[in-house]
């Protein structure tokens, strides 16, 4: 079965904009996806790239209007100016990787509903009540977010080193088997287009 290494942010605007449409493609090629959640800032760092709070304001005015725009051609609510951002995005992470073990819920819905949470409704993603509640809507237990957090803190950090030696240096990020890359959720479709190539 056809494997999509899937590296994103759970405090990543872009990761948010695409919304479900990697589950629906993976769906649709009968593809697995192994979630990677990350550190951004510091994926930055070790790859060349820049925090938004360093970069010159012409990048940062281009990317809020971006933002803005495809939010609006995706038909997704979207504040680009959130209230709670940025935050610590490790407890949201660990989270996700207890869901990811645990694997009785909707990973992605989970994801989405973790992104959603900060990019369109105003909601502090490193709060414990609001972690609970997005798992509790992915179908899994809200205890997930106070267990594993050893593990969560060594899986986020070897996802970072993992992403590092892969040549991932931004987020979202989607790897196939044959290590084709696409950056960005704008490339779901040329990521659908490959994966098609792949069951021939």
């Amino acid at each position: 079965m056809t494997q999509i290494d899937y590296f994103f942010a759970t405090l990543s605007p872009f990761s948010y904009l695409a919304g479900t449409r990697l589950e629906e493609i993976a769906e649709k090629h009968g593809a697995t996806i192994n979630y990677k959640p990350l550190d951004i800032i510091a994926l930055f760092g070790r790859t060349g790239g820049v925090p938004p709070k360093d970069r010159h304001v012409s990048r940062n005015e281009y990317r809020a209007q971006e933002l803005v725009r495809q939010a609006r051609n995706l038909g997704m609510t979207l504040n680009p100016q959130p209230a709670h951002w940025p935050t610590n995005m490790a407890p949201s992470a660990y989270a996700v990787i207890a869901a990811g073990k645990d694997g009785s819920g909707d990973m992605g819905k989970l994801c989405h509903s973790i992104l959603r949470a900060c990019w369109a409704e105003e909601k502090d993603i490193a709060q414990d009540e609001v972690i609970r509640d997005c798992l509790s809507q992915a179908g899994f237990d809200p205890a997930l977010a106070d267990s594993g957090l050893l593990v969560g803190a060594e899986t986020y950090a070897a996802n970072l080193e993992e992403a590092v030696e892969r040549g991932v240096f931004g987020a979202p990020f989607y790897i196939t088997p044959d290590d084709q890359r696409f950056w960005g959720q704008d490339r779901l479709d040329d990521l659908d287009s490959h994966l098609s190539t792949l069951k021939d």
